[in-house]
């Protein structure tokens, strides 16, 4: 089942408005409770975090920047 152009712009609008900072939120206080790590350490936790958040959406993302294919011109 695949979603329209304005569905996928509407999911995408709600995660990112609502899902990464409940997600940034989750990873933060998960870190915080552990024992901190060397500094490039933690950046780099960070940064595989932040790309771990946004794969099971990438379908949904995939050409949100692009103009609507199905409107008329």
């Amino acid at each position: 089942m695949a979603l329209s152009y304005k569905a996928r712009r509407r999911w995408a609008l709600v995660i990112l408005i609502i899902g990464l900072p409940l997600y940034i939120a989750v990873a933060w206080s998960i870190l915080g409770t552990l024992e901190r790590p060397h500094v490039l350490l933690e950046i780099a936790i960070y940064v595989v975090l932040g790309f771990v958040w946004a794969l099971p959406f990438k379908f949904i993302f995939k050409g949100i920047g692009q103009a609507d294919p199905d409107a008329d011109e």
